[in-house]
C-alpha cells in the first residue's frame, strides 16, 4: 500500500518544525496542512491514520470530489486561487487562504450575507511582487484591511504568502518576515483575530517557521511526488 511510511514522515516533519520554532524564538503553535493535490482518496485515509486533520487543496472541484469520496471530519483549507463563480462552494471549507482582491472579498461577503455565515479568510500578500502570483502588495494591505472591517461576513484570521521558487535562504527570510509585518498591519487595522501566518511549503517550511509561520502547507515532503488522481 502507498503512504505506509506517512506516520514516520509526519513525526520527522513535526520534529523539524519544533526545532525551527526554537530557533526562531516566536513560541508559536504550528498547524500542518497536508496538501493532497493530485493524490487520490488513499492519501486522505493515510493522512487521517497518521493523525493529520487539516487538508489543503488548490482546486475547488478536486476538493469537493475528495470530500464526497471519503467523508472524514477533516478541516478543509482552500489554498489556491478562488474564482468568483465558485465562491458558493466556500461553505464546505474551514478556511480560505487566498483572499487576493477586493472583488473576491465582496463576493465572499455576499455569500456570507445570503447564507447567514461568517467566513474565515486569510489575506494573500505578494511580498516579492511576483507578476505570476496574485495577492495584495504590501503597500495596499493597510487600506484594504480597513475596508474589510466593514464587511460583516468576513473574519480575517491573518495572512498567507508564497515565496519565489528560486529564492535563496536570505530572500526566503526577507519574504516571510515581510508577511509577518503584513499580519501586524492587519491586526493594527482592528482585526483582532488575525493571528495566523500561512507560509512555507515542502522546500522552505523550516525558514517560514523560524519567521513565525503558524500554518505550513506541505505536500511532497509528506506524500512524495505528485501523481494523477484516478
Amino acid at each position: 500500500m502507498p503512504f505506509l511510511d506517512l506516520a514516520d514522515r509526519v513525526r520527522e516533519v513535526r520534529e523539524r518544525i519544533d526545532a525551527a520554532v526554537r530557533r526562531g524564538g516566536h513560541s508559536q503553535a504550528v498547524t500542518i496542512v497536508a496538501v493532497t493535490k493530485t493524490h487520490g482518496p488513499d492519501a486522505l485515509q493515510a493522512a487521517w491514520d497518521a493523525g493529520l486533520r487539516d487538508i489543503g487543496e488548490n482546486r475547488v472541484q478536486e476538493a469537493l470530489e475528495k470530500m464526497d469520496a471519503l467523508p472524514l471530519s477533516f478541516r478543509w483549507h482552500l489554498i489556491g486561487h478562488l474564482q468568483r463563480n465558485k465562491v458558493k462552494h466556500l461553505t464546505r471549507f474551514h478556511l480560505l487562504h487566498s483572499l487576493d482582491g477586493a472583488s473576491l472579498a465582496d463576493s465572499v461577503n455576499a455569500l456570507g450575507a445570503s447564507s447567514r455565515r461568517v467566513f474565515d479568510v486569510l489575506m494573500q500578500v505578494n511580498i516579492a511582487r511576483e507578476e505570476t502570483k496574485g495577492g495584495y502588495e504590501l503597500d495596499a494591505i493597510q487600506a484594504e484591511a480597513v475596508r474589510l472591517k466593514g464587511l460583516e461576513h468576513l473574519r480575517v484570521r491573518g495572512v498567507m504568502t508564497m515565496a519565489p521558487f528560486d529564492a535563496d535562504d536570505r530572500a526566503l527570510h526577507r519574504v516571510f518576515r515581510g508577511a509577518r509585518d503584513a499580519r501586524d498591519v492587519v491586526r493594527d487595522a482592528g482585526h483582532d483575530d488575525a493571528k495566523e501566518l500561512s507560509m512555507g511549503m515542502s522546500d522552505d517550511f523550516e525558514i517560514a517557521v523560524e519567521e513565525g509561520a503558524t500554518c505550513v502547507r506541505l505536500g511532497t515532503v509528506l506524500f512524495g511526488a505528485r501523481t494523477r488522481v484516478a
